[in-house]
């Protein structure tokens, strides 16, 4: 009986078929070192300079938003109808200056309490008791339903639904009452409503942040054996940090806007003074342009200061981009692309 698989001829028993898989490079027709081809051009192509992408629609976009600004600019320079001089009398004038230290009071006083309250939300919220989840997450879920206004007058007319306030036994014998008509002024009332606003808001700021850094960085500690107040401390509030810096001060910022509102319930702040003295001489615009400027100047000092903290400790996680291209740079770089286009045009023409 003829065998199926006769053997392989001149030595070859046992080794692949031409252009097998097992085959070496030689034998496959490959070649085994340097680049498949090689071509003139590709020496020049590898020497050339690198040069960025041009984006003449930006610089024109650029362009017309500047002109549209210069334009803002001078018309409310020119305009008379400003009174820059008024403005000038009456930026240090003595009770605006009362009402903007009243105002700077408030945002700290308020800042501070505030989110010291958001923190203690913030821990009942990531804290394992139902108990104290629910609580944080009903008291955040309510204050952030109502607006601000309607808080500051809710506290402002207290008394009217608790005449008193008392402290002792619960259900039981009272041992110290003190009357709110009286207790509740528009200080405490403005102090108040916006200490309850703020802590909601904070105490989702501090538990995102801390959401954000990864559970496996506590667990990578625990397993080392640091305790939970030290890898709270050293790990997880480093790393919380960047993500809470932003929010709390566009949170500060807000809040030093929102204390305007404390005008309704006649607080003296910065608004309201303004407000008094131009119920009085009816120079309505250079007084609510006294109380922009000074805004603008507390806003833009909040604004540097939060800069500088969002910098430091994000100084981890800054990349290395290189050197930078300056305006001027970037300017020269685009002048051919513009140049071309106007060849172009004339070519046209």
């Amino acid at each position: 009986m003829p065998d199926a698989h006769p053997p392989a001829a001149d030595g070859q028993a046992g080794q692949p078929a031409a252009g097998g898989g097992d085959a070496p490079p030689q034998d496959r027709g490959l070649p085994t070192g340097g680049p498949l081809t090689r071509r003139d051009e590709d020496s020049r192509l590898l020497a050339a300079r690198l040069v960025a992408a041009r984006h003449p629609g930006q610089w024109v976009s650029a362009a017309v938003v500047l002109v549209l600004f210069a334009m803002l600019v001078h018309t409310v320079i020119t305009n008379a109808r400003f009174q820059w001089r008024v403005v000038a009398e009456y930026f240090f004038y003595g009770s605006i200056m009362r009402g903007l230290v009243l105002t700077l009071w408030m945002t700290v006083a308020v800042m501070a309490c505030g989110f010291l309250l958001g923190i203690g939300l913030a821990a009942m919220r990531l804290s394992s008791n139902p108990v104290l989840r629910t609580l944080s997450f009903v008291y955040v879920w309510l204050v952030r339903s109502v607006p601000p206004l309607v808080q500051l007058l809710f506290w402002y007319e207290i008394a009217s639904l608790y005449p008193q306030l008392s402290l002792g036994i619960p259900f039981g014998h009272e041992f110290v009452t003190v009357g709110t008509a009286h207790l509740f002024t528009g200080v405490l009332a403005a102090f108040a409503g916006l200490t309850v606003d703020t802590a909601a808001f904070s105490a989702e700021i501090v538990r995102g942040g801390i959401l954000s850094v990864e559970r496996g960085q506590s667990e990578a500690a625990e397993a080392i054996g640091l305790g939970r107040r030290r890898i709270f401390w050293r790990i997880v509030l480093p790393q919380a940090m960047p993500a809470i810096v932003p929010a709390t001060g566009n949170l500060l910022i807000g809040l030093l806007k929102a204390t305007s509102i404390v005008s309704v319930i006649a607080v003296a702040d910065l608004l309201y003074s303004v407000q008094l003295i131009y119920q009085q001489n009816f120079l309505i615009m250079p007084l609510l342009m006294v109380a922009t400027l000074w805004y603008i100047i507390l806003t833009t000092v909040l604004s540097i200061g939060q800069y500088f903290i969002e910098r430091y400790y994000a100084r981890g996680r800054r990349r290395d981009l290189g050197p930078g291209r300056g305006l001027w740079q970037i300017a020269v770089g685009n002048l051919p692309v513009f140049g071309r286009i106007r060849h172009d045009l004339a070519g046209l023409a």
